[in-house]
């Protein structure tokens, strides 16, 4: 069977999207999308992705009117989330340290949740 190799694109609808692109780029150092061929997009590091179809009814991604959230995978948790609150951005890092690594929320300045994760022990990435 042939199988994907990964995540090409991720793509949501933004109410203003050059202000928003820039907030990626500018707090977690994703670059805007090129606008030619022959500058390099974002490229992220192999590791793990999970893929999970969460309940319609979910309080996980917060307002139910979110329809996904996405989790970027950190090197140093706690150094990101200093460098978002200096930014003013509210960061909410759990404090349990679960088998698989440390995890923390935010939201996008349009509410879109957003998970960070600092993979752990048991992680095959």
């Amino acid at each position: 069977m042939e199988k994907v190799d990964g995540i090409g694109g991720f793509f949501f609808r933004a109410k203003d999207t050059e202000k928003l692109a820039k907030w990626y780029e500018d707090n977690l150092g994703i670059n805007v999308v090129p606008g030619d061929y022959d500058t390099p997009a974002w490229r992220t590091n192999a590791g793990t992705t999970v893929f999970a179809p969460f309940k319609h009814d979910t309080t996980y991604f917060g307002d139910m009117k979110n329809q996904w959230m996405i989790n970027f995978r950190v090197k140093n948790l706690e150094a990101m989330a200093k460098q978002l609150r200096a930014n003013g951005i509210d960061v909410e890092v759990d404090p349990e340290e679960y088998p698989n690594g440390k995890f923390a929320q935010l939201f996008d300045p349009e509410g879109n949740p957003i998970q960070l994760w600092e993979p752990g022990g048991c992680d095959p990435g």
